[in-house]
């Protein structure tokens, strides 16, 4: 039995509009401004070590993913919490979504991990998780895997993101910069996606010419969704807003996904569900959402879009919207 253990989960997070705001030196102070949707499927990691030389050894459970990005979080973790740099450490890492496909899989486990070694030490649950946040947002843009993710997941369910930057940060790690709001239903919703990987984000986000586009198209969408009260009644304008979003900017054209959007509305019409649902792209990935009209409404539609999607030659699942974090 391992002298430390400890556990952590995070669910993954899908953005579907988005700023590139990384005009700051400072990583605490990028990220961006959007809106998504977080989901209950994602990261779970086991942390566990014996008393000795400091090192690091991850299992992947399920999908492959990059240890690179566990070792990230050790390394940065040492410097707040020393202890753990007296461990030789394991991780077992169990992958629900796939990497790479734009459902923020490296923020989730780069926050479940995080956590995971703190608990194994004893830090309390509270402080851990803030403090997760907080190093998976500056590994995530060290990194250049990800904007505005950690802050997003912070917030939990269908948010919004209204200020750039990790949702804590400090040796009290209270909160701020960033800032985002969520509101939750538990809606049910679909997953579609091709086998291999999308582009890593950073062919986006360090690229000028995409950075502009995507910041404009960006900008005016969150004009709008950001006045107002957040909740429920605002679920068709953010669909209407995340379609704008992905022509304007030029990413519905890009990577095929023009191609992989007619692919899933073909099945949606193929199941007879046409009027009721709608089909959004994930940012950054070679992937969809299928979403109902309805926030209310209970998932009797699944089972059929799922086939047909499989018909189609693509890999679809179902997950919830997760609760607010």
């Amino acid at each position: 039995m391992p002298r430390h253990l400890g556990r952590g989960r995070c669910g993954g997070h899908i953005t579907l509009l988005f700023t590139v705001s990384d005009e700051s030196d400072d990583p605490i102070q990028q990220g961006s401004l959007g809106a998504g949707l977080c989901v209950e499927d994602g990261v779970e990691v086991v942390a566990y070590g014996e008393d000795g030389e400091f090192g690091l050894s991850v299992t992947f459970e399920s999908m492959e993913g990059d240890s690179d990005l566990y070792e990230a979080v050790l390394d940065a973790l040492v410097s707040e919490v020393p202890e753990v740099s007296e461990i030789a450490w394991g991780l077992s890492v169990t992958i629900s979504l796939p990497p790479a496909q734009g459902f923020g899989i490296s923020a989730s486990g780069a926050i479940a991990s995080a956590m995971a070694f703190q608990r194994a030490v004893g830090v309390p649950y509270e402080e851990s998780l803030r403090r997760a946040y907080s190093l998976a947002h500056k590994v995530e843009r060290s990194r250049s895997t990800g904007l505005g993710d950690v802050t997003a997941l912070a917030a939990g369910g269908v948010e919004r993101r209204l200020i750039a930057g990790s949702p804590y940060h400090g040796s009290d790690l209270r909160n701020g910069p960033g800032h985002a709001e969520g509101w939750s239903l538990g809606t049910s919703v679909v997953l579609a996606w091709r086998e291999g990987s999308g582009k890593h984000t950073s062919v986006y986000i360090d690229d000028p010419g995409w950075k502009q586009s995507i910041s404009e198209s960006g900008s005016r969408q969150m004009e709008l969704l950001s006045q107002g009260k957040w909740g429920p009644e605002r679920w068709s304008d953010l669909i209407r807003s995340a379609d704008s979003f992905s022509h304007d900017s030029g990413l519905f054209e890009d990577s095929s996904r023009h191609e992989l959007v007619t692919m899933a509305a073909s099945s949606v019409t193929g199941a007879g569900f046409e009027q009721e649902l709608v089909v959004m792209l994930c940012m950054l990935g070679e992937s969809v959402v299928i979403v109902p009209l309805d926030p209310e409404e209970q998932g009797g539609w699944i089972e059929r879009v799922i086939a047909e999607l499989q018909k189609a030659g693509l890999n679809g699942m179902e997950t919830r919207i997760a609760g607010l974090s």
